[in-house]
């Protein structure tokens, strides 16, 4: 490990090429299904989390995805009118809705899911148990800063 140390310019530059291209396939696995509902990466990336944290609040979707409040209106009003998801407003204070995925939207998040499952399902079974955890410790420590 202690080689990491000493990562050079051009080592990192692979490295973030790599993490670029990994997205980039895992997220062009699902451009067909995408297509078929006439939605885009931002409407998918919404329903994903909204998949996540049932119930989540406007506002804590638009944090998680580091949108402007205008930007996630577009794509929930779009994720509306294709009747994918539907609004519930907070049982103590009504001007907080939360969103979930009806039926439809949840079918949507299902196909998706299953077809991004199947990348990265196969390189995880063909990584050993030390490089699945040392993976998912170094996406944390990127995720976190």
């Amino acid at each position: 490990m202690k080689e990491l140390l000493y990562l050079k310019d051009e080592q990192l530059k692979e490295l973030i090429e790599k993490l670029f291209i990994s997205y980039r396939e895992t997220f062009s696995d699902s451009k067909k299904i995408l297509d078929k509902y006439s939605i885009g990466l931002a409407h998918q990336k919404a329903i994903h989390l909204i998949s996540m944290y049932k119930g989540i609040s406007v506002s804590e979707l638009m944090i998680k995805l580091k949108v402007t409040k205008q930007s996630l209106n577009r794509v929930l009003k779009d994720l509306t009118k294709l009747e994918l998801i539907i609004f519930k407003k907070d049982e103590h204070d009504t001007r907080v809705k939360h969103i979930y995925l009806n039926d439809k939207g949840q079918k949507i998040f299902n196909e998706i899911f299953q077809i991004q499952k199947k990348r990265i399902y196969n390189a995880l079974l063909n990584s050993s148990s030390q490089e699945v955890i040392n993976f998912d410790g170094v996406l944390s420590k990127i995720i976190n800063g």
